[in-house]
């Protein structure tokens, strides 16, 4: 008998649920991420407030910078702030959003910091004289070591008005640096009820000057 050909051989087809899988675990994945980072998750993005409205409170700033606050640099075109993340006085973890609905004059600080020094004690008798339910100074110490130590000093230079706040990664800065509103120590910004930046310092001032008390009233719209 003649031989018979061999049936030609057949390459049995690869499942397809793996690659099938994979296109659905990279959809999975990129669904998660959007979504990871329109809400809210993807660190501490400045919020989508418009702070357009903030214009005309930052213009009724200017003619207060002048004096001892006349480095201020008063905001032409007000911008949201990073939602800046740090500890509490009870040592909870706080952030900018949860001063929504005062102003804010956010001070940062450090004990190596000669300048920042010499100005705690007119920040102190800043929020001494006007704060309360419509303004706060927040005064975030940025130490990195020896987390004790800016505690103690407060202690020991009488002041005892401001609540402690501390950051002692100091990721605050990095953040303010990044959207071009930290540049050295001490930091200082006012910001409007909604997170909005009114005015920025670098440097130092002598914040219970009239100059500089003119200036808070005049960002609480007093």
């Amino acid at each position: 008998m003649p031989d018979r050909p061999m049936p030609e051989s057949r390459t049995t087809p690869r499942p397809r649920f793996p690659q099938r899988l994979s296109h659905r675990m990279a959809a999975i994945a990129l669904a998660v991420a959007v979504l990871y980072g329109t809400s809210g998750g993807a660190g501490n993005a400045a919020e989508e407030v418009d702070c357009a409205t903030a214009a005309p409170l930052a213009a009724s700033l200017r003619p207060t910078a002048r004096g001892e606050v006349a480095a201020v640099q008063v905001a032409r075109t007000p911008k949201a702030l990073p939602n800046l993340s740090f500890a509490g006085p009870d040592g909870k973890a706080t952030t900018l959003a949860d001063f929504r609905g005062r102003t804010v004059l956010l001070n940062l600080w450090a004990t190596w910091c000669v300048p920042c020094r010499k100005e705690m004690p007119a920040l102190d008798t800043l929020q001494k004289t006007l704060g309360g339910a419509d303004f706060e100074v927040v005064a975030i110490n940025i130490d990195p070591r020896n987390l004790d130590k800016p505690r103690a000093w407060l202690v020991e230079n009488g002041i005892g008005t401001l609540a402690y706040y501390a950051d002692p990664s100091a990721r605050v800065f990095q953040e303010l640096k990044s959207v071009g509103k930290a540049f050295g120590m001490p930091t200082t910004l006012i910001i409007d009820p909604r997170g909005c930046e009114l005015a920025t310092l670098a440097g130092p001032a002598e914040w219970a000057s009239e100059d500089a008390l003119k200036m808070v009233r005049a960002a609480l719209g007093r």
